[in-house]
């Protein structure tokens, strides 16, 4: 059995750093208030002890081995958590509940059930910037799991499945290696890493696994945090934790051949390529200096993005025009983001066609196959000159994409087409077309200008940038109240309502004698929210207010919407978000 010749007192160091991957526990880190758990301690590696108590002989590993100090270490930590309360809990999040104005307790009242159903509704909608940034804030602040109608792992899995979904991989990292949930979080872990390599950047994908201080039992991060050690050099430490894999019962042997391959115990290179994982497909690129692979339709999107990333795709100069199922292929990769949109307009752009097809292409498409038609459209698109017929080509290509369900192939070089044209020369017809697709984000170079005839747009809006002293604040609106109510015309708008019952909920004294120049309707509150707001449900209202602004950015949501939203964080005293949304909302922006 190799470990057992390898086990001695030469080897002691490499041993040393076999035990630490599998479990680190540095005993002069700082303790994180947020990772308190009261279990953690008392585990110990089954493995590590079946193998050490019954595979190393005595005489050579004496009493003061690894395994007597992991042991020494074991009892002292026992100790230490019989002393903990009973009812620790362990929190996982990133962010402290006083940096958004939320506490641990946002979810001890909320009901499970109502939660996994909000949660299904996100699920379904594409959620704008401003959405997702308070859903990222609601589940990733450090808090007390709910206990009703929900277990520990659903609510995990909950934040997990966000967090894929949203797919920031700095966010991930970040938290997955504060938590230490590398191995309990299995999923999200090798979502992170099999991205990574997808992309063909090893370096980032193996750099989880260097900050990891808990066990991997998990099989597949286990295969990864091996390949990821040869990497770096470390073939001993690499081959030790494989073979003590393998006397637990691990067994694959395509895996292994690309291992022995990589650390030199096998001189012939095996050429299989299996794509039963992106790790997989890279060990077969990475052990055969002939590798060559043709996708097709079923191949994953990881795969076809670590083709692209490794220059491993079609030469678009070396497709033939006549292998039209191969170019479908390249539509489908293009459409998924896996394929250059221009090399395929290159493509297109091989096409023959008769000067009359040309000519009458409105008309002479709908005679051709689906590709060909596309390709023709396209090259009438580059021939035509005038602006309204450009537009109108563009819309037909658009179309014939969409209705082929790979419309993402046609955005790139749609935008392009789009930002050339004088929007003065957009025919009426075709207005609504151009604003869907060109998607200028106007808003990033526009700047508030005050206008101190209408209170929400006036420099009073400054408080809710911590720019005005409370005493001030209270003087200023009142005055400026005044003016309003001696100016018959003064139109008091819903932002005007708003803007008031946010300083009225921070404390800021209005003067009963302007109360008329305003009413609220109590019904505006949807039942729902109003009933967790009454529960003291923070989270579950947030999860709604991330449900209501959905798709959209919070400057485009109604006034009558946007009141309730506001009213709701008012209630729950959450200041930090709130402040965030007036300042986008409340202002005018020029």
């Amino acid at each position: 059995m190799k470990i057992l010749k390898l086990l001695n007192k030469n080897n002691f160091s490499i041993i040393f750093i076999l035990l630490l991957t599998f479990n680190s526990y540095a005993e002069d880190e700082p303790v994180d208030i947020w990772n308190i758990d009261k279990n953690e301690n008392q585990k110990i590696s089954q493995t590590e002890i079946s193998i050490l108590e019954n595979d190393i002989d005595d005489n050579t590993v004496k009493e003061s081995s690894i395994y007597k100090l992991r042991s020494q270490k074991q009892i002292d930590t026992i100790e230490l958590d019989e002393n903990l309360d009973a009812d620790t809990i362990k929190i996982v999040g990133l962010y402290d509940p006083s940096e958004n104005g939320l506490d641990l307790n946002m979810w001890s009242k909320s009901d499970g059930n109502q939660l996994k159903n909000i949660f299904s509704n996100l699920n379904k909608i594409d959620l704008s910037e401003d959405a997702a940034e308070i859903l990222n804030i609601s589940i990733l602040t450090n808090s007390y799991y709910p206990k009703k109608n929900i277990t520990e792992s659903e609510f995990l899995k909950i934040k997990a499945d966000w967090l894929i979904k949203n797919s920031n991989l700095d966010l991930i990292e970040e938290y997955l290696i504060k938590n230490q949930i590398i191995d309990t979080n299995s999923s999200l872990t090798r979502y992170l890493v099999d991205q990574y390599l997808s992309q063909s950047n090893i370096e980032k994908a193996c750099e989880i696994f260097s900050k990891n201080q808990e066990p991997i039992s998990n099989d597949y991060l286990s295969k990864f945090n091996i390949y990821c050690l040869i990497n770096a050099g470390k073939n001993e430490e690499a081959q030790l934790i494989l073979d003590l894999k393998k006397e637990l019962g691990f067994e694959d042997s395509y895996y292994e051949k690309k291992i022995n391959y990589l650390v030199g115990l096998s001189a012939k290179a095996n050429k299989n390529i299996s794509e039963k994982s992106i790790l997989d497909f890279h060990l077969a690129h990475r052990t055969n200096p002939e590798f060559s692979f043709e996708p097709k339709n079923s191949t994953s999107k990881l795969i076809w993005k670590y083709l692209s990333s490794s220059n491993l795709l079609y030469d678009h100069q070396e497709i033939e025009i006549t292998k039209l199922d191969k170019i479908s292929t390249i539509e489908n990769a293009t459409h998924n983001k896996n394929y250059p949109e221009k090399d395929l307009f290159e493509i297109y752009k091989r096409f023959q066609f008769t000067i009359d097809q040309l000519i009458n292409a409105k008309e002479s498409y709908k005679l051709l196959s689906k590709i060909e038609a596309r390709a023709l459209i396209y090259q009438k698109i580059l021939l035509e000159s005038e602006i309204t017929k450009k537009l109108e080509f563009m819309r037909i290509l658009k179309d014939l994409f969409e209705k082929e369900n790979i419309g993402g192939a046609f955005e790139v070089e749609l935008k392009k087409f789009l930002e050339k044209i004088d929007t003065s020369e957009i025919p009426s017809n075709l207005t609504s077309f151009y604003n869907r697709h060109i998607k200028k984000n106007n808003e990033l170079n526009k700047k508030i200008k005050f206008n101190n005839d209408v209170m929400h747009q006036s420099k009073l809006v400054n408080y809710f940038n911590g720019d005005y002293a409370k005493s001030k604040i209270e003087k200023d609106v009142n005055n400026f109240l005044k003016k309003i109510k001696k100016d018959k015309k003064y139109f008091f708008s819903k932002k005007d309502v708003i803007f008031l019952e946010s300083l009225k909920a921070d404390g800021i004294k209005i003067s009963k004698k302007y109360d008329n120049l305003y009413t609220i309707d109590q019904d505006e509150m949807p039942s729902d929210i109003q009933l967790m707001i009454n529960n003291n449900e923070i989270g579950a209202a947030l999860l709604r207010i991330v449900e209501v602004i959905g798709q959209d950015k919070v400057e485009e949501i109604d006034a009558e919407t946007m009141y309730f939203v506001i009213s709701t964080l008012n209630q729950l005293n959450i200041d930090l978000i709130r402040n965030k949304i007036l300042l986008k909302v409340l202002p005018l922006k020029v």
